[in-house]
Parts: structure tokens; sequence; C-alpha cells
């Protein structure tokens, strides 16, 4: 797929995403430059198979030779570069539509949305669908080892790929297969608020054609009622078409998994944590209508090891494990700090680095109660992404907040301060957590590394 495309410029070509939307843009002969703010292993890794990559943004290095810019969500509006391709007149796509663009190529596309759970629940997927002989493309929102990265590059048969609501970016898809795994509030400085939120999955949902299948958390299921296709749900009990019953947790989870209150197979997984069983239901659902069989979907869950940033295990500091997690809701915290509360034995201790001023100031008691599961929590300054500090909200109001709860926390102003902070708590039988969507894990990188 190059749509004559000869040479594509990519704004922010680092990013998890737009390097596998590069990486397929190499592999099929087009030339591919871009750029990013700093250098990285994926950066790194894109240069090596051949693409110019500029560190920083500047507008001389868009020029007329380029036939298409692609540019991240996470960019401004007023970024040099999208403001000299603007000026040339160049073709112009936001990431959403490119790919979007490359989905009309593929016989079916498998799309996974929701709040939270996308990466880890499309990597189930990817460890499933490698199993069979579908040959599939798939774009994964993080790196998983048994695929060598973010991008597997197969057929035009089948693609596999997150869908991100925010900015309704998933209404620029053109999915056959639409995972829906939870509706909450979030990407708050777009929409104004749950409802608008449910009304964009809805209208989400009704772009699949009548052969199409929507999978849906069963908690959801009255929103997409009038939906004409095949629809099936998933849940945690039988008001759900499957869900899972009999369910372990130690060492690893493990459970029966059901449908019409009969036993269709035994899943066992060997990632930690409740919440994965819940998103390997979906996985196991959305494969069950695309018509794979039992035995497949559960080899592929057994196989599944995780995704790097999704509860990784990075090392140990004074025999305390060191775990990096990506969450950065509010829910996602709390399940992250439920797995590591049922196999530690003594405390958790967790550096948080709030992600956005809109998420920290909406959300900022729900951040506050989150870390109240937490033994021992320091704060980070928030990660900006893609806004503008105004001065409204600071880390420190989650402390304030937590101190309202009944419960204390630090405040870090580098990552060195927190990781010495961390080094004078942590004890053996403890867990440490640097948790968020930014760049925190710098800071398990310098527990472990020192």
């Amino acid at each position: 797929m190059n749509n004559n495309f000869n040479h594509i410029y990519f704004i922010g070509i680092g990013g998890i995403s737009m390097s596998a939307l590069a990486e397929i843009m190499i592999d099929e002969g087009v030339r591919v430059s871009g750029s990013d703010r700093s250098l990285s292993h994926i950066v790194k890794k894109l240069e090596k198979l051949g693409a110019n990559i500029n560190i920083g943004h500047e507008g001389k290095n868009i020029n007329t030779d380029i036939d298409l810019v692609v540019y991240t969500s996470a960019i401004s509006k007023d970024n040099p570069e999208l403001v000299r391709a603007q000026e040339l007149n160049l073709n112009i796509m936001d990431r959403a539509e490119f790919l979007g663009l490359i989905m009309k190529k593929y016989k079916n596309a498998i799309c996974v949305s929701g709040t939270h759970g996308k990466t880890t629940t499309t990597g189930m997927l990817s460890s499933i669908l490698m199993e069979t002989e579908m040959n599939p493309t798939i774009f994964l929102g993080g790196e998983m080892d048994s695929m060598g990265g973010n991008l597997m590059h197969g057929s035009y048969d089948m693609l596999l790929t997150e869908a991100c609501e925010y900015k309704r970016n998933f209404l620029k898809f053109n999915p056959t297969v639409e995972l829906i795994l939870n509706i909450e509030e979030d990407h708050l400085d777009y929409y104004k608020d749950l409802s608008d939120i449910e009304d964009a999955f809805l209208e989400y949902a009704k772009k699949l054609p009548s052969t199409g299948h929507l999978v849906a958390n069963v908690l959801n299921k009255n929103l997409f009622k009038d939906i004409k296709c095949n629809v099936v749900t998933f849940g945690t009990d039988n008001s759900a078409d499957y869900y899972a019953a009999d369910i372990k947790l130690v060492p690893f989870p493990s459970y029966s998994l059901m449908k019409e209150s009969k036993k269709i197979a035994d899943i066992k997984l060997s990632v930690f944590g409740e919440h994965n069983i819940l998103n390997s239901v979906a996985a196991a659902a959305a494969c069950i209508s695309l018509g794979i069989d039992l035995d497949t979907i559960a080899k592929g869950l057994a196989d599944f090891k995780g995704t790097h940033r999704r509860y990784e295990y990075k090392g140990t500091l004074n025999g305390a494990s060191v775990i990096d997690d990506y969450a950065h809701h509010p829910s996602e915290m709390k399940a992250t700090l439920k797995t590591a509360k049922s196999y530690t034995s003594g405390k958790i201790i967790t550096v948080f680095q709030p992600h956005t001023y809109t998420r920290t100031k909406k959300l900022l008691n729900e951040f506050a109660e989150a870390l109240t599961h937490s033994d021992e929590t320091i704060l980070l300054d928030i990660y900006a992404a893609r806004e503008i500090d105004n001065g409204e909200i600071h880390s420190k109001d989650i402390i304030a907040k937590m101190n309202v709860l009944s419960k204390d926390a630090h405040y870090a102003e580098s990552f060195e301060e927190a990781a010495d902070l961390i080094r004078s708590m942590a004890k053996e039988g403890d867990t440490v957590i640097t948790m968020g969507a930014g760049s925190v894990d710098s800071v398990a990188e310098l527990l472990i590394n020192n």
C-alpha cells in the first residue's frame, strides 16, 4: 500500500504507533523520513531500517520532495514542521487518518478500543492469531518480545490494531471486528463528559458492516442494543455471552471459560492480575467470533507473557521487586495496585507521574483515592504530553487530597530524588512500582542500574 506516495515524512516518528506505520511503509518500499524530539531505541531501529530522522522539529526539514506528511496527535497546531507543510500545500494526514487509509486494503480489520486494557488485550489477540495460519498484520501500542517489537507485517487478509477514542480518532478507521473493552471518563480535555464519550463509541460501533462483529463489555450492552451486526458480550458473570468462572489468581490467573452456563475451555494465563481475566475473556470472545478453535485460543493466551510497561518486572532493589506499569487512569491504577497486593508480602511503594494537566484536574479525587491503595507513595511533576501548564493543577494537589483521606505521600522534584527516596524505603518482600504513561520508567532504570 503506497497510494503513489514515494516519500512520507512522519512528525513524531519515535512514538509507539507512528513508528509502526513508518516501519511498514519502509517494508513496502516507500522512502521514509521524519522527526522526533529525542533519540530513542525506536528511532535508532528505524534509522537502521533506512529512515532519515531529524532530532528536533524544524520547518527547514520540510520540502516539496515530500509527498505526504503524517503527524501524531501529540504535537501542537503550531509545530514548525506542520506549519511549513501547510505553507507548501503538501498532503497532510494525522496518524489515525493514515492508519484508516491503510486499513481499507485489508479484508478483515480487528480494532481494540476502550478506556484501558487496549495494549494488553491486543497483545493477547496477537499471541492467539500468531498460532493460526492467518498471517496477520499487527500494530501494537507497546512492544512484545514474541513479536520482536510493536509491528508484525503479514498479509492483507487480517489487520489487528488498537483504536483510541481520543479526538474521536477511531471514527477514521474501517473495522470489520470491534472489541470494546470498557467505557469510562477519560480524555476530558476533548470530551465534555461520559455521555459525550458514549456517543462517540456508539457512532464508532455503527461503522461496522452488517456482516461485522461487535464484541462488547456486558456493562455497555444497552448502549449497543440497536447495532445491526453480530453482537456478543463478555464479562465476569452469566449475564454475558462469554464469562469466567472458577477463578484462581495464584500463582497465575486461571479460570473456566463459560458460554450459556457451560464450560467451553480451561484458560491459564501467564500474566498477573484479576483485570487480565476480563481482558482475556474479551480476546477469547473476539477470536471465537472469527472462527478460531478453542484449543488455539487457550494456547495463545497461555503463551502471552505480557507487553513492555504493563506490569513489567524490571529487577530488584534491596530485595524488593521493581515493577514498571503504564497505568495512568484511576481505574487502571487501582487494578495494578490490587494485583501488587496479591503477590506482595511487604509494602507497596509507588512512584506516580500524572499524565496531562486536564486529566489530573478532572480526576483529582479519583487519583487520590486510587493511590491510597499504596502503602508509600511518591508524586512526580505532571507529564505535560501535548498540553501547556497554566498553573491550575500540580501533583501536590493530589497529595493534599490524599491527606484528606488520612494518607500521606511524598513529592519529588526529579527522578533522582524519587529514586533516593525509594532506596531509603524499599526492603525485602516489598514491591516498588513506577507508574504512569510518561517517562517515569526512567526511575525504574535508575533503581536497577545502580
